[in-house]
Formats: structure tokens, C-alpha cells, sequence
């Protein structure tokens, strides 16, 4: 495992038990959880705010459907990789296009996606953290179910920093311990992907100091010095 991948990317959960948060989604015997188990799930609309689990879900499904899995971000990809991945996709027995921010994509570039969704080439799943109804077009739309992902609570963002210096196996040399956490749940907002960096960037701060926990003063510190705060 490389150490400059990001911690969010290197304890990303491959499971829907692994998943924290999100309980009324992946929870056993939620209609989604129950179409991922079946194998025949809908194109979808993930709708939530940052750092919920959107792209850790899209991965989930691929990995569990054992179906190609294609990413592109609404911001970098336009039609001309759409189209790619279609024409890809039309080689392969089903597969999975993951659009995150999908909201960016203009009205030609979520058309371009139809005909595609409508013959089951792909299954779409989009993200955005905007409402759907007023940023997706309706034909693309009503082709999808959108799930709404709810804000982690302080006990998922706390799980999940626990996870974190569990299983990491570069935090987990560390043996750190966190004796306050107000302050990394203040500064990342609720965004499970910016507490993660936060937490590394804490940890690695302690290297060569005495002491392995981490506190509020030191996070403080830290984040004003790497500018992290909001």
C-alpha cells in the first residue's frame, strides 16, 4: 500500500457492511441494499452533501454486480467520453458509469447519456450535491431512482476516525490515540473525505513527538498552519 495515496482512497470500504453511515440505504432490508444483493439495481441519482459515501457506494455496486466500472467527473469529462465509455460498454455484459457532480454536465451532455441508460449498455449512477430535480434534466431523470445521502452524524465521524487508525496500516504503526475529537469534527464540517485528510495530516504531526494522542490544541494548531480551517 502506497502512503501517498490518500486515507480516504486506502480504508475506501469494499462491502456495504463496511460502509459507515448511510444506515437507511445499505442497512439490511433497505430496498437498496436489497437490489445490490439481488443484482438488479435502476440507474440511480446519489444526492448528498461532501464526504457522505457517494463514490465509496457507485464502487460498492460495481465490485458487487462484477461488472466493469467506469468513473468520469462532470467537471474534466465532457460528450466525447461519454461516448468512449459507451462505445466500451458495448463490448462488455453490462457495466457501471459513475458521473460524480453530474449537475455540471449541460442539458447535450446528460442527452448523450440516454439513449444508453434506455438500452441497458449502462447503468448509470450519477452524484451531485444538488438538488436533482432542478439540475438533471427530466428524461434523464425519470430514468433514474434518486437516493438521498444523509449527513454523518457525530458518532459515523467518529467510527470513522476509529476505523481509520485500526486499519490503516500506516496509522495503525502510529498507536495513536484520540483523546479529543471537537475540533476535527468542527473544521471538516461533517465531510467524512476532509476529516479523513485532517486526521493524517494530525497524525503525521506527531511523528517524533513524545506523546501519541491526538488533542483539540494540537488539531487547532495544525490546521492553522496547514490552512485547513474553514
Amino acid at each position: 500500500m502506497n502512503q501517498h495515496i490518500p486515507l480516504a482512497e486506502r480504508i475506501r470500504p469494499h462491502s456495504l457492511d463496511e460502509m459507515i453511515g448511510q444506515e437507511h440505504l445499505v442497512g439490511k432490508g433497505s430496498i437498496l441494499r436489497t437490489a445490490i444483493e439481488q443484482g438488479r439495481i435502476p440507474s440511480m441519482i446519489f444526492w448528498g452533501p461532501p464526504g457522505t459515501g457517494k463514490t465509496t457506494l457507485a464502487n460498492i455496486i460495481a465490485t458487487h454486480l462484477k461488472v466493469p466500472f467506469f468513473q468520469l467527473s462532470a467537471i474534466s469529462a465532457g460528450v466525447k467520453e461519454v461516448r468512449e465509455v459507451i462505445a466500451e460498454a458495448k463490448e462488455k455484459t453490462g457495466a457501471v458509469l459513475f458521473i460524480d457532480e453530474i449537475h455540471r454536465f449541460n442539458k447535450g451532455q446528460q442527452d448523450a447519456l440516454l439513449g444508453a441508460v434506455e438500452k441497458g449498455i449502462i447503468t448509470l449512477i450519477g452524484a451531485t450535491t444538488e438538488n436533482p430535480s432542478f439540475e438533471v434534466n427530466a428524461a434523464l431523470l425519470s430514468r433514474c431512482q434518486v437516493y438521498v445521502l444523509k449527513a454523518l452524524d457525530k458518532e459515523d465521524l467518529v467510527k470513522l476516525m476509529e476505523t481509520a487508525l485500526q486499519k490503516d496500516i500506516f496509522l495503525r504503526e502510529k498507536k495513536i490515540s484520540l483523546k479529543e475529537t471537537e475540533a476535527l469534527l468542527n473544521i471538516s464540517g461533517g465531510d467524512g473525505r476532509k476529516l479523513l485528510n485532517l486526521l493524517e495530516i494530525v497524525a503525521e504531526a506527531l511523528t517524533g513527538s513524545k506523546t501519541n494522542e491526538i488533542t483539540d490544541d494540537l488539531v487547532m494548531k495544525v490546521a492553522q498552519k496547514k490552512n485547513c480551517a474553514l
